[in-house]
């Protein structure tokens, strides 16, 4: 998404060409999202970018409202607490429930479970449809892109870089933007920058089928204490144990550990039944040490740019994020996109804050 998203933007403007390592795009973490766009998700300085990524989203028909619900127990009131005031100034819409209300949205929910903070906002993307969206824009305004092309050197040039690719591809390019995700430290080290400790984490994801069936309108159900969250999806049950594992950046795959564990934490929740793990995946979410995105030029080399370390929210913020980046990079020179009547505004982003210096 995030090569995708920043290729349709540049390409109005520059030349670009996109050097997929895979033999198809948004193979790793795009293809493995668990699809929702959520206010809260990554915190207070993500908020404005997420926020700022709604109206495209929206307008374009790629969200579906759900709502999203942070649920505890007595014992995680303070917790609860935290959560709102984290949010107090943002423009994030937080609502306070009770234990009945709580009830009424997960049916089976056990009796510990007394607490709970609705978002309504809260919605479920068309990750392909938004990616095949920013694919098609990209191509129609002339980037090109080769897939089975993993880059293997990068050398610095007088007015440039020249990259080769294990696909046999050989380029020369004024600017190399870095938007390899779990690798985008490697891509670093090929072009003899220092890394930026850009470090990829294991998430994994089960499709389970319950008894009774989850109601197609339950929202998505966050543990507070981030232990677990799930949603329906087509009659089944999407489910994570919200896990972190340290990993190298890989082909990501489940560990069966990590889904029992999954399992576990959901039986905790709701009186259900689980009848079957239908199938089961992994992905890895690459985070900066401060866990807030890198976009901009490395002042190292102000030829190599990041657009990096997005995350689990990557796909949820890619219009504004895009967007900032494609400005950045263009020297001002974007005027925002409309589509559908919708705007991203980028207006209340600070660039600064997701800028590579802060880590150097």
């Amino acid at each position: 998404m995030a090569g995708a998203s920043l290729a349709a933007e540049l390409a109005p403007h520059a030349s670009v060409v996109v050097l997929e390592a895979e033999d198809r795009a948004g193979y790793h973490a795009t293809g493995r999202s668990a699809a929702f766009w959520e206010e809260c998700y990554g915190g207070p300085q993500i908020l404005p970018l997420t926020a700022a990524s709604g109206a495209y989203l929206r307008d374009g028909g790629f969200l579906q409202v759900r709502g999203a619900l942070y649920i505890g127990r007595d014992a995680d009131a303070a917790l609860l607490d935290g959560f709102i005031e984290r949010f107090a100034a943002t423009e994030a819409t937080l609502e306070r429930l009770d234990q009945s209300a709580l009830r009424r949205m997960i049916p089976g929910l056990r009796a510990e479970w007394t607490r709970g903070i609705f978002q309504p906002a809260c919605a479920d993307i068309d990750v392909a449809g938004l990616h095949e969206h920013y694919l098609k824009r990209a191509r129609r305004a002339g980037a090109v892109f080769h897939r089975s092309q993993r880059v293997t050197r990068i050398e610095e040039q007088a007015q440039g870089w020249r990259l080769a690719a294990a696909g046999g591809m050989k380029l020369q390019v004024s600017t190399v933007v870095n938007a390899a995700g779990a690798w985008a430290d490697e891509i670093a080290a090929l072009a003899g920058i220092g890394p930026l400790g850009i470090s990829p984490l294991r998430r994994t994801v089960a499709q389970l089928r319950i008894l009774p069936e989850p109601p197609a309108q339950m929202p998505l159900v966050l543990d507070i204490a981030g232990r677990f969250y799930f949603k329906p999806e087509h009659g089944r049950l999407w489910l994570s144990p919200h896990d972190e594992t340290p990993s190298a950046p890989v082909d990501a795959a489940p560990e069966e550990w990590d889904v029992a564990l999954a399992i576990d934490r959901l039986q905790s929740v709701a009186d259900w039944q689980v009848e079957a793990v239908e199938r089961k995946w992994a992905g890895l979410r690459s985070f900066a040490p401060d866990r807030l995105p890198v976009y901009g030029r490395d002042p190292r080399s102000p030829n190599f740019a990041w657009f990096a370390g997005q995350g689990g929210f990557g796909i949820q913020t890619a219009p504004a994020a895009a967007k900032l980046m494609a400005r950045h990079l263009l020297h001002g020179r974007v005027d925002e996109v409309q589509m559908s009547g919708g705007a991203v505004d980028l207006s209340q982003l600070q660039a600064e804050t997701y800028a590579p210096d802060r880590l150097i």
